[in-house]
């Protein structure tokens, strides 16, 4: 990993993926390959069962970098829809990953970041995060479907249509994120979550990772069927087996980290 503009550090089955591109982590072209290169990279590292995203200094992400936004439609040929593509895949690649990501929301997530934390799994954030989505300020569109993926409909659409920066205490009232703690708190938060996730078994993960990718756009007879086959694929698994054994024999499960 090249750790540039994304640091990462990996220790006890669990990857820090920590932005810094100083000062507000705007998200310009390299930020953005650098980013999607790390959690592919991730995607296949043995060892790790989960993922904490964070931002470093203030801000988690303040979205796309403006100055290099600005310059792309008057770049070459191509130069737009490669942008664009970019800026899916950045979400996606999250999204996608067969190992589950927390967001630890350090400060300010705001459009392409805000992304990036619906984009995750699980949201903790801390007493000064700012959730927004303020295209409509700057001349942009974007942000709208993912967050309706995760937001109520009235809400979303305020946040589109009025720039409304959302603090995270209110969207922890909401029942929207995991927890809303003192900035001095939230890593060892999102830690406690990811040590939770990494002491089951890899593959029992991925499955369910897997499910819940799936499922969201199924109907529910074809929705529970796939969990269904997941389920007998999960069987067949050495993990399943040590898990009963261990379950009957009151231990601890002893996993292997196998992609």
């Amino acid at each position: 990993m090249r750790n540039d503009l994304i640091k990462t550090e990996i220790a006890d089955h669990i990857a820090v993926v920590t932005m810094d591109a100083p000062p507000v982590n705007a998200q310009s072209r390299e930020f953005m390959e650098e980013l999607i290169e790390v959690f592919d990279e991730l995607n296949e590292t043995p060892g790790v069962r989960c993922v904490v995203l964070t931002g470093a200094g203030k801000c988690f992400s303040a979205g796309a970098d403006i100055k290099s936004r600005a310059k792309v439609a008057d770049g070459a040929p191509g130069d737009t829809y490669r942008h664009l593509r970019r800026a899916r895949e950045v979400g996606f690649v999250i999204t996608e990953m067969n190992i589950p990501v927390i967001a630890a929301v350090n400060g300010p997530a705001l459009g392409a970041g805000m992304g990036l934390a619906i984009c995750s799994d699980m949201i903790v954030a801390s007493t000064n995060a700012v959730f927004g989505l303020p295209e409509i300020d700057i001349g942009l569109m974007g942000g709208v479907r993912h967050t309706m993926r995760v937001f109520p409909l009235s809400l979303t659409r305020r946040m589109v249509l009025t720039g409304w920066r959302v603090p995270a205490g209110e969207l922890y009232r909401r029942g929207l994120i995991e927890a809303c703690v003192e900035p001095e708190e939230l890593m060892e938060t999102a830690m406690g979550l990811a040590r939770q996730i990494a002491s089951k078994s890899p593959a029992g993960i991925r499955l369910a990772k897997r499910a819940l990718n799936t499922v969201e756009t199924m109907g529910l007879k074809d929705g529970y069927r796939f969990e269904q086959n997941l389920t007998v694929e999960m069987t067949r698994h050495d993990d399943s087996k040590e898990a009963m054994r261990a379950f009957i024999e009151k231990r601890p499960a002893v996993f292997k980290d196998e992609l």
